[in-house]
């Protein structure tokens, strides 16, 4: 894929107004809902909800930032403002220069969606046609649309795919397909809401690969929201933690483990039942016969535990689970209540 905006409305104005350290601004960024809620027949009270609380943060141009938090904490609001979706209630917002909700079409050409749980592609169509369609509809120039497509179906594994309907399509296919979708027309910013989800391990780890391989090769900027941590720690330096519309947290993922003292589980399996497993750094949680789950810092790299464990117990296998997102808020919380 090329990096070139010759063809999609960029000015000298958009330029100068959006530097590469503040390529996507938020600037005191407000959404609040009216809510009608029934009390009665015939009778109903309207309430408001803030979705986003006046949030602020910048993105430098080709940063890959993770923007987590729980279900209903503001993130897909907030992907929705930075597309024009939806109109902020509040504070200022730019994204390249440009005004989302006021030149969403004029936006739309430099900017990459991909909604987990939603697709842009025709359900009932193959999947090239859905991408025939997008040609069209971006203005993409020809041998243009044909290059970035032979390389997304050829990293993506696609080409088995496109003429299969993509109603018939696994959830790991169409998130595939839906990923390259986005990118037919070289978009700068590439907004990715749980990528992810319901994928098997062998469609994360070429979907990861994709998006490091495309960060690192044209700088397209990328805002990953997911409830995957191993998603933001295997491509983002960069997190930042919303829950219940509030800017929580903004710093490395390492960072957030440290505030949040977040502890990731070993999961070791052993060739015979023994004593909880006695390693510094470390602690037993469960024991259920040949199988034991230790806890340890998610701060911590989980390599030199390993090779304790290898060198001094009988090792068949083990894994490492990564701490849930809502578990490393709440303890986020209760430090914060008992400081």
């Amino acid at each position: 894929m090329r990096s070139t905006h010759a063809d999609t409305g960029v000015t000298a104005s958009d330029s100068a107004s959006a530097s590469d350290s503040d390529f996507i601004s938020l600037d005191g960024v407000e959404k609040v809902f009216d809510v009608r809620k029934k009390t009665g027949f015939l009778r109903s009270e309207r309430r408001q909800v803030r979705a986003v609380d006046s949030i602020s943060f910048t993105v430098s141009r080709g940063e890959m930032v993770g923007y987590i938090g729980p279900n209903g904490a503001g993130k897909s609001t907030t992907i929705k403002m930075l597309t024009g979706i939806l109109t902020p209630s509040g504070g200022r917002l730019r994204v390249a220069g440009i005004d989302p909700s006021r030149e969403r079409t004029r936006l739309a050409q430099r900017i990459g969606v991909v909604f987990g749980q939603r697709t842009t592609l025709w359900w009932d169509l193959p999947l090239i046609d859905s991408y025939r369609l997008m040609h069209r509809m971006y203005r993409i120039p020809d041998a243009r649309y044909k290059e970035n497509l032979d390389r997304c179906v050829e990293l993506l594994e696609l080409g088995e795919l496109l003429d299969v309907p993509v109603r018939q399509l696994s959830l790991g296919q169409r998130m595939r397909g839906d990923i390259a979708a986005a990118l037919l027309h070289d978009p700068e910013v590439l907004y990715l809401d749980e990528p992810t989800i319901g994928l098997d391990v062998v469609s994360k780890v070429r979907v990861r690969e994709f998006l490091r391989d495309l960060n690192a090769d044209r700088g397209t900027t990328v805002l990953l929201t997911t409830h995957d941590l191993s998603d933001i720690e295997q491509l983002c330096r960069r997190v930042m933690v919303i829950d219940h519309g509030r800017l929580m947290y903004d710093g490395p993922l390492t960072g957030l483990h440290e505030v949040g003292e977040s502890e990731r589980t070993l999961v070791v399996d052993l060739e015979r039942e023994l004593p909880p497993i006695d390693v510094e750094s470390a602690r037993v949680v469960k024991v259920e016969g040949p199988r034991q789950w230790l806890a340890f810092p998610a701060a911590q790299s989980a390599a030199p535990l390993v090779a304790r464990i290898a060198a001094e117990y009988p090792l068949v296998d083990l894994s490492v689970r990564e701490p849930d997102i809502e578990a490393v808020i709440s303890r986020m919380y209760a430090g914060k209540a008992t400081s």
